[in-house]
């Protein structure tokens, strides 16, 4: 039996979409015929995203509980609840044969949905540590794949399968682009590349550790290509001024990310669930520096996991203005320790974990 109709859900950050769109361009590729329809929150960058990969999309109200006391927390449970038959209607309507949910806002109500109209619903966890979501929909979800082993406290153990995290196979392919990486970046083949990425969303503790060590970064023989994100990209742009060295490469997106980790010596990133899992395919030297403005700390705790293992270094954001660009040059300076962390990190790579949850659709339609 084959695949025919599926919904994924899930956003609000690139780490929920893109590994979305990966598992749906692997559906396609097995299947062109199928129809995949996505449901993600209004006002998201998924609702924008989706559409540049070529799959419609279908938004619900649905915002989360802010921290502080705001007005939108009082209206949240009319949202849910708005969202919810939202997403049954449009799961009766379009008649899937699996839901695929893939976190973010929407991703609970339209496996809710799913699980509500008998669908089998299949729960991709990126994480070490599952969510509220994922761990109340225990229960009900048909199959788990997940990133990471020691699950079985939270879900079924026979529903696990450890398939590794989807990620963007044109982004890890690097092998032989060095040299176009360098002329495409403008950067200079003599010298030692950093590359700092705080995800698609940019990441204020990465930005204003770079920034601060601006004057280093000119008298070294270390040159950045920095992603800095929307938000702040003329704050940056502002605070580096005229004095920005010609080694200091500032972007407010990397459309090229193959390039850029092709061209990078050393990576500072965020330690979203599947920025490590490219990661750990570009297999090259990681200084983690997790946010701590996840839900349950997530990244700490994927952090945590590769750390364990002598497989990257982690600075706690907290910390990050006084240590971060410190750890940069003292790691710059060890080639043993460089190696170390590159090889060991690399042996934890899944890279054929979009086709393993594929694998898993196909099994729960037959």
């Amino acid at each position: 039996m084959k695949i025919e109709r599926v919904i994924i859900s899930g956003g609000g950050t690139g780490g929920h979409i893109f590994p979305a769109v990966a598992i749906a361009n692997e559906i396609r590729r097995r299947y062109p015929e199928a129809k995949i329809l996505f449901i993600g929150a209004q006002g998201k960058m998924e609702m924008e995203k989706v559409p540049e990969a070529g799959y419609e999309i279908v938004g619900l109200p649905i915002t989360g509980l802010q921290r502080k006391l705001a007005l939108t927390n009082f209206v949240l449970p009319f949202k849910l609840a708005a969202s919810f038959l939202k997403a049954i209607s449009i799961v009766k309507k379009f008649d899937p044969q699996v839901v695929v949910g893939v976190g973010g806002y929407a991703s609970a109500a339209a496996m809710y949905a799913g699980s509500f109209c008998k669908k089998p619903v299949l729960i991709q966890e990126q994480n070490c540590f599952p969510g509220k979501t994922n761990k109340s929909m225990a229960k009900k979800a048909s199959t788990f794949c997940t990133a990471y082993d020691g699950l079985e406290n939270y879900f079924d153990k026979n529903k696990i399968v450890l398939t590794g995290n989807p990620v963007r196979s044109d982004v890890v392919q690097i092998a032989g682009k060095k040299e176009e990486a360098q002329r495409f970046f403008q950067l200079d083949p003599e010298k030692k590349t950093l590359l700092v990425v705080g995800g698609s969303l940019g990441a204020r503790t990465l930005n204003e550790s770079v920034a601060e060590a601006i004057d280093r970064f000119e008298v070294s023989d270390v040159q950045v290509i920095w992603q800095c994100g929307k938000a702040s990209y003329e704050r940056m742009k502002t605070i580096i001024g005229e004095k920005q060295p010609e080694q200091v490469h500032l972007h407010e997106f990397i459309r090229r990310m193959d390039l850029a980790y092709a061209a990078a010596d050393v990576i500072v990133s965020r330690a979203g669930a599947i920025a490590i899992s490219e990661l750990c395919i570009i297999g090259k030297p990681v200084i983690l520096v997790p946010s701590p403005f996840v839900a349950e700390d997530h990244q700490t705790k994927n952090a945590m996991a590769l750390v364990s293992k002598e497989a990257a270094l982690l600075v706690k954001d907290a910390d990050a203005g006084k240590e971060l660009i410190n750890a940069v040059f003292s790691l710059f300076e060890n080639e043993e320790q460089q190696q170390k962390l590159a090889s060991n990190i690399k042996q934890l790579a899944k890279p054929n974990a979009t086709e393993a949850i594929v694998d898993e659709i196909e099994k729960l339609i037959k």
